[in-house]
């Protein structure tokens, strides 16, 4: 399922309050303050860490592909007296009237593309967007397999209204010939005694160094940063952030 279609209706109303973790904003202002403004955030979704930038001064314009989030952005900017630019497109159809010398995806929000063709075609809408001496900054990770014991895990909690809110890891495909991993997952929501429930496939397509470094020199970028976060790049768990320039 592509991100366009996955982020809707429950799964954007329960992502901020079931989410495993948050996006710091520290890593992007650092960024930033490097690179150069304007800057873009590809993948803003309801404006993690965007908005919290936007409250510090920095001049940063978010995409994203779900009109559902990116509602959820604009009502959380309004809410904090914020004026957000946001524009709903798909990375690889990337066509903004502006140039940026710095371009973010805050997390891994690259492996969600299906596959190296979708990758390398939004790497080139990057690298038109790119003004001159700018970076942009891709993390990247490989998914651990679920155990097959850890089927049926149920992360849960209530939100402010009282409502219970849950998601479920159903299934998993991995395959790793593709880089692939894509996980059935159960959205649901009670409230009031009405449930309302939603099943959704979560497509990870995960990348090895080189791979990766092979579809950015394909797009006309070089990479001039490297930085690893977590265990050794490409292997299952790991994590590292790749800054790109135009060549």
């Amino acid at each position: 399922m592509e991100p366009s279609h996955f982020y809707t209706g429950i799964v954007a109303e329960l992502y901020g309050a079931l989410k495993s973790s948050a996006q710091s904003w520290e890593p992007y202002a650092a960024f930033i303050d490097q690179s150069g403004q304007p800057a873009l955030e590809l993948g803003c979704g309801d404006g993690e860490p965007m908005l919290e930038l936007l409250r510090r001064g920095y001049e940063v314009h978010g995409v994203d592909s779900s009109k559902d989030m990116l509602s959820r952005l604009r009502s959380f900017a309004r809410e904090g007296g914020l004026d957000a630019t946001v524009f709903c497109q798909r990375m690889e159809q990337l066509d903004l009237p502006f140039s940026y010398r710095s371009i973010f995806l805050a997390g891994p929000t690259i492996t969600l593309l299906p596959d190296d063709e979708t990758v390398l075609a939004s790497l080139e809408r990057i690298r038109a967007h790119l003004a001159e001496g700018g970076s942009t900054l891709v993390p990247l990770f490989v998914p651990r397999g679920t155990p097959p014991g850890d089927m049926g895990a149920i992360n849960e909690t209530i939100d402010a209204d009282g409502a219970e809110l849950r998601v479920t890891t159903v299934s998993q495909i991995r395959d790793e010939v593709s880089r692939t991993q894509t996980t059935l997952l159960r959205y649901e929501k009670t409230a009031d005694g009405v449930r309302s429930a939603d099943d959704r496939e979560w497509l990870i397509h995960w990348h090895t160094p080189e791979s990766f470094e092979e579809l950015a020199v394909r797009a006309g970028l070089r990479v001039t940063g490297f930085d690893v976060q977590d265990g050794t790049p490409g292997e299952p768990g790991s994590e590292w952030t790749v800054t790109l320039s135009g060549v």
